[in-house]
């Protein structure tokens, strides 16, 4: 008998190599193979596929986007998964070694979501395997102990559709799925508003643009109310205040009602403080914000240090660590105190604490990996300043955790003559891990001991007027944001900073946040979702935990995802009410005016491949919108002509008909632009039949008046005619010759030749980007990587 063991990932499936004695061989006296996954192989199917006997009318509505067709009919709902993009092999190789096998082990990871078990779950039915035994092994951490004994220990699974990790798993994707109709809500109340953007919904994006722009609107209505009031200070800067002492408007107001006196000393004692815990990938992004480490960047270049084992797993939910995994650093420690800098004699600390090293958990926090470079140079040569200052950060704070407690003395004491005003001083005694690390290094925003002194209370205290203000609104930042999520229990540390990498990513189409060092505002798209969430569903932050509470019965067997799922039409139903309400002071606050948007034409298309047959399509394109006179000569199989305009907001002339068209893989009926099968004109040049004829024989011709579209300056270059895709493919040069023109002068024969010999020549009537004139000495050399024209004015 065999037993296959499927893994999340390539690096536990070489944990798991490492612990058994191979990645095929025999242990405690069974047979066995390793295989893995690459995280999720499967996704949930496009919504239009999802309805069980849908017709094509329900079909069509469901890939429209359209309130009139929401809610969804979940309970119809199929939940079908299909296999994701660009992971065949990875499937076709589970399939070759699992399939031979008579028991399938679901070694993936164990954590609270059931993440793991809905990975193992979804690829075993997919491939047909979930009718053999399958059984669960339950691990810890990827320690050999721990592995080796979850094998010899696995649990079989009776039956895998009531496998409570892939029961509550499921139950989380499919309405994370659900939520696609909030987002379709939001855009098209956007659409109605004039403004065409993806405004996009979800548990986590929601909460945090509901976060930034509540904050962002305290934070920019903030007045500062200036107060005054009667305080005392020593010798030492320790201030001593009594909070029933009134505050007053004016510093004139202030009564002078008070002397200098002496200070009492009430009392001392010894204080300490534990090191930090240990980062999850949200705190950490956060810490690299700061020093201009995007949070995508920090992702990716994480991950190929994870890869290559220099840090531990990136994406788990573990706070602290397990007796093993600390094992398992402990001789490496000396190793990573030199790398980072740190004093070995700071680390004397070296048993486990009970508040960072706890029997549960799986991967653990981030931390250094089993494999230490020789510096932090070797690292930032790998992996950029990115990989140095994640190392770095990483390596100090579990080093922390070896380190003493920071240690002080609070002394207490009051002012004598006043015993009302009392003063606090914590006097450092010894600095513990502060002195390895410093989790708020480089944050302006952070906030110290404010009563941190030196030297404590002093001798003597004198009478003030103390000028304060009302505190400002904290600024949204994303070490601000992470906190705020935190405490609310939305999302774990790698959901955090995997959905903020997304909603802050300025390549976006839509971004929902954008940062600017480290503050965070709302984007367009942000400042119209936050408006439109107030009293809705998906706007709760409250939701995530109804949602886990959910999980939790489901897995128990006490509910059903049915059940719990059936409540998402009539949330669907609110939000709908609530946006629309939301949408019509959105507007007025913002000036906007309420648009009805044609979503689409309907009717039976009379040219369809294979015969008529009733289509629905886009009644707007490239800002033109089909009239109905229109849309029926489309439908019968017409072509028309109309005005439109281009991505560069540049009219156009379009002329095409009704087909079928294909967006990433996906078919679609809509108006297709006719191409022309011959070159005839581009950038406002109509070319002679003999340069027609010479362009579709292959060659590839040097014009030099063409005109920019934007500017209507001439310039020249060489084209060619792409006969496939029926197009004008200019060529301005890849470096191996000089240009045909620059700033609209065009280049002589001669002036190119000498040019290309290294020559400067002195040339004429060039023309600037502002429209203005000059002439300048210009020669052809490399400048920035690469050659281009270079003047001179000396």
């Amino acid at each position: 008998m065999t037993v296959g063991l499927l893994t999340e990932k390539p690096s536990a499936a070489r944990a798991f190599s490492k612990a058994l004695g191979g990645d095929t061989g025999t242990y405690n006296g069974e047979s066995y193979v390793i295989t893995h996954a690459r995280g999720h192989l499967y996704e949930l199917d496009k919504p239009e596929n999802q309805l069980i006997g849908a017709t094509a009318d329900e079909q069509s509505a469901l890939r429209f986007w359209s309130i009139d067709n929401l809610p969804w009919d979940l309970s119809r709902f199929e939940w079908k998964y299909v296999q994701m993009d660009k992971v065949g092999q990875v499937v076709n190789d589970i399939r070759s070694k699992l399939s031979k096998c008579d028991e399938i082990v679901v070694a993936t990871d164990v954590d609270p979501s059931g993440e793991g078990g809905l990975i193992a779950v979804s690829v075993l039915k997919a491939l047909g395997l979930d009718k053999k035994k399958i059984s669960r092994m339950y691990f810890t951490d990827e320690a050999a102990v721990s592995l080796q004994n979850a094998f010899t220990s696995r649990n079989v699974i009776p039956d895998l559709d009531q496998f409570d990790e892939y029961r509550k798993a499921s139950f989380r994707s499919a309405l994370d799925f659900a939520s696609i109709q909030f987002t379709r809500i939001a855009s098209v109340l956007a659409r109605q508003s004039g403004q065409d953007l993806v405004l996009r919904q979800g548990r986590l994006k929601s909460a945090m643009v509901s976060l930034v722009g509540d904050q962002q609107k305290a934070y920019d209505a903030y007045v500062k109310k200036p107060y005054f009031q009667n305080r005392f200070r020593d010798e030492n800067n320790v201030m001593y205040t009594n909070s029933d002492e009134p505050r007053f408007d004016q510093k004139g107001q202030v009564p002078q009602q008070y002397g200098p006196s002496a200070v009492v000393l009430d009392g001392k004692a010894d204080k300490r403080t534990a090191p930090p815990k240990l980062l999850d990938l949200a705190s950490l992004s956060s810490m690299l914000v700061g020093k201009s480490v995007k949070a995508n960047l920090a992702l990716s270049t994480y991950q190929k240090m994870y890869e290559d084992q220099v840090v531990s797993y990136p994406r788990t939910e573990d706070k602290t660590i397990t007796p093993e995994q600390f094992k398992d650093l402990a001789p490496l420690i000396d190793k990573i105190a030199a790398v980072v800098g740190v004093d070995t004699g700071l680390l004397t600390h070296r048993q486990p604490r009970s508040t960072h090293v706890k029997p549960q958990g799986a991967h653990g926090a981030n931390r250094p990996g089993l494999k230490v470079p020789s510096s932090l140079e070797e690292v930032e040569h790998k992996y950029g300043k990115a990989g140095r200052l994640i190392y770095e950060t990483l390596a100090k704070n579990y080093l922390a955790v070896l380190a003493e407690d920071y240690l002080y003395e609070q002394q207490k004491g009051h002012v004598e003559k006043y015993p009302d005003f009392v003063g606090i001083a914590n006097v450092p005694k010894s600095t513990g891990w502060r002195a390895v690390f410093d989790p708020d290094a480089g944050d302006d925003t952070a906030e110290g001991d404010a009563n941190e002194s030196g030297k404590g209370l002093g001798q003597t205290a004198e009478p003030f007027i103390f000028e304060g203000a009302n505190k400002r609104p904290e600024h949204p930042t994303m070490k601000w944001l992470m906190k705020q999520l935190e405490k609310r229990d939305v999302g774990t540390g790698s959901t955090r900073t995997s959905t903020y990498s997304e909603v802050t990513n300025d390549k976006a189409k839509y971004p929902l946040l954008t940062e600017k060092g480290r503050k965070l505002r709302l984007a367009q798209a942000g400042e119209m979702s936050w408006r439109l969430l107030p009293g809705t569903r998906i706007g709760d932050l409250g939701l995530t935990e109804k949602v886990y509470a959910d999980m939790r019965d489901i897995a128990a067997g006490t509910a059903t995802a049915e059940e719990r799922l059936a409540v998402v039409a009539d949330w669907v139903r609110e939000d709908i009410a609530t946006m629309t309400k939301n949408a019509a002071s959105m507007r007025a606050e913002l000036g906007l005016r309420e648009q009805v948007v044609a979503t689409r034409a309907e009717g039976v298309w009379q040219a369809a491949p294979g015969g008529p047959k009733k289509v629905a399509f886009k009644r707007i394109w490239a800002g033109h919108e089909f009239s109905d006179d229109e849309v029926a000569k489309l439908l019968t199989g017409e072509t028309i002509s109309f005005e439109a305009r281009s991505k560069a907001d540049k009219p156009f002339t379009a002329t095409g008909a009704l087909g079928v068209g294909d967006h990433k893989g996906r078919k679609f009926v809509g108006f297709q632009l006719e191409v022309p099968d011959k070159p005839t004109k581009w950038s406002g040049r109509t070319f002679t039949p003999v340069e027609v004829t010479a362009l579709l024989a292959g060659q590839s011709l040097a014009i030099d008046d063409f005109v920019s579209a934007g500017t209507g300056k001439t310039f020249g270059c060489k084209v060619s005619w792409d006969a496939k895709a029926k197009k004008i493919v200019p060529d301005f040069g890849s470096g191996d010759e000089p240009p045909r023109s620059w700033c609209q002068h065009v280049f002589t024969d001669a002036e190119r030749k000498d040019l290309a010999a290294g020559k400067t020549i002195q040339g004429k009537g060039f023309v600037s980007a502002k429209g203005k004139t000059f002439d300048a000495a210009v020669s052809w050399k490399e400048e920035g990587g690469k050659k281009k024209i270079v003047p001179s004015f000396g």
